[in-house]
């Protein structure tokens, strides 16, 4: 994946994003710049490497018009860590500044996570032979003969004598048990295995709130490893003991220190970090003085320096933050982005404004994108052997009362198409199967649409309670 990532071009990201988002160019393009910078930075020679840091970006728009989608698209794109934070929640009761640091130490776990699979990966073939090896010896226990070595996969091996006949049976048995796991036949049998259990340790209290999350963390992680290692047993079929054995016997075969280095390394230069919900924490505006706002700029300056670039402690080291790309995203209804302390405003250089959406994009979000609703909800039915389809006029009513419902209630974007397919498709959804059998066909037409959706929009005391 990564190297496909490197190979992209900005026009080649904007294409990937258009399977899944609608419109919304200008963000796409932005984005996609940035991503092509990182690819441009890593090649560049010299100290001027370290000079050039990202331009991170402020995405303004309302709810339901993408800004989240394009961020998690695009890190998935680039096979980035990525992990997205509401600015808001910092402003809570209790919340103490250097909590801020959290969402460096989320990006590290993804990081960690997405390196654990690229090697899990590499040693899948590997670890898959030990786990045979591990559930055949389950099943038929090898023959322990004093000066004899085990026979592996049906070549003798000698240790001053011939094996004993009983050998050579116990391997000719354990071959033609091997060839039945390879074909699946044993499945279904049950067997017992020794699975590791980590002990429970809890020393959230310790320090009386002195101690950070990090320098909790890798107290536990030391505590944890001082302790003796207690296994249990556990009756599973041969189908959930290969899965179970199997993450033990990758764990073997990988460097964890390797896995540490390379993830702190993907973070710091791959790393993405989505502050949603960032005008609520502006102080609005021709406001000063005390209140809430003084605690909304306390958290902007909070999180100023690990936006400008800062060395946070995490519990698998110390990542810097000079290269992660910062993306941030408000609606600005009330406060405006110039309300942002000028400090933190310099830090999103790039500002892009993502547009309303229309009925028309409504139509094409409904069509179009891979995980389109409609594609969803003929995979639920599908599951079921029931067959949905709709027909294009259904689908143009369908966009065009839920634009007519985001005027009228109020706009939250394209999640108002969840709303309205819910209402449409529910009472087929509980039918199925009692009612609606298998290999039954629903088409939805515009007069159901308008039929079981009309009353949503008539009736507006009703829509003040829907979503």
């Amino acid at each position: 994946m990564r190297n496909e990532f490197h190979d992209l071009t900005p026009r080649q990201i904007v294409a990937e994003l258009d399977k899944y988002i609608i419109g919304q160019h200008d963000a796409k393009r932005n984005v996609a710049i940035a991503l092509r910078n990182r690819i441009r930075r890593m090649n560049v020679k010299g100290d001027i490497q370290k000079d050039i840091v990202p331009n991170n970006i402020l995405m303004i728009g309302s709810t339901g018009v993408g800004k989240t989608e394009i961020a998690r698209r695009l890190a998935k794109i680039a096979n980035a860590p990525f992990t997205k934070v509401e600015a808001s929640k910092f402003t809570e009761v209790g919340y103490v500044g250097r909590d801020v640091e959290s969402m460096v130490r989320d990006l590290v776990e993804q990081s960690v996570h997405l390196v654990r699979e690229k090697k899990n990966e590499a040693v899948k073939e590997k670890a898959a032979e030990a786990v045979e090896e591990v559930i055949l010896d389950i099943l038929i226990p090898p023959v322990k003969s004093p000066g004899f070595a085990r026979p592996i996969s049906g070549n003798t091996i000698e240790i001053g004598t011939e094996p004993s006949s009983d050998d050579e049976l116990n391997e000719r048995t354990r071959d033609l048990f091997r060839e039945k796991l390879k074909r699946g036949e044993l499945d279904d049998r049950k067997i017992e295995i020794s699975v590791k259990q980590s002990p429970p340790v809890g020393i959230g209290m310790i320090g009386n709130g002195m101690m950070d999350d990090a320098s909790i963390a890798g107290l536990q992680d030391m505590i944890s490893g001082m302790m003796p290692k207690k296994t249990k047993k556990r009756k599973v079929s041969i189908s959930e003991a290969r899965k179970i054995l199997m993450e033990e016997e990758a764990s073997k075969l990988i460097d964890f220190d390797e896995v540490k280095e390379e993830a702190l390394k993907l973070a710091e230069n791959n790393g993405i970090i989505f502050i949603d919900e960032i005008d609520k924490i502006a102080s609005k505006s021709g406001k000063s003085g005390g209140g809430p706002d003084v605690s909304r700029e306390g958290v902007q300056r909070d999180l100023l320096p690990i936006v400008e670039g800062s060395a946070v402690n995490t519990k698998y080291g110390v990542v810097n933050t000079d290269h992660v790309l910062f993306i941030a995203a408000g609606a600005f209804h009330v406060s405006k982005p110039s309300d942002l302390i000028p400090e933190l405003q310099g830090r999103f250089p790039i500002r892009v404004e993502l547009n309303s959406l229309t009925e028309e994009d409504f139509y094409r979000i409904l069509k179009e994108p891979k995980n389109a609703l409609t594609k969803q909800y003929q995979a639920l039915f599908e599951s079921e052997e029931v067959y949905l389809d709709f027909n294009d006029e259904a689908i143009r009513e369908i966009a065009k009362l839920a634009f007519q419902i985001n005027e009228q209630v109020e706009n939250i974007g394209a999640r108002r198409l969840h709303t309205v397919m819910s209402h449409l498709l529910n009472d087929f959804l509980f039918e199925v199967p009692d009612t609606i059998e298998a290999n039954s066909k629903i088409m939805i037409t515009k007069e159901m649409v308008q039929e079981r959706l009309s009353s949503l929009v008539k009736n507006r005391d009703l829509s003040q309670y829907i979503l």
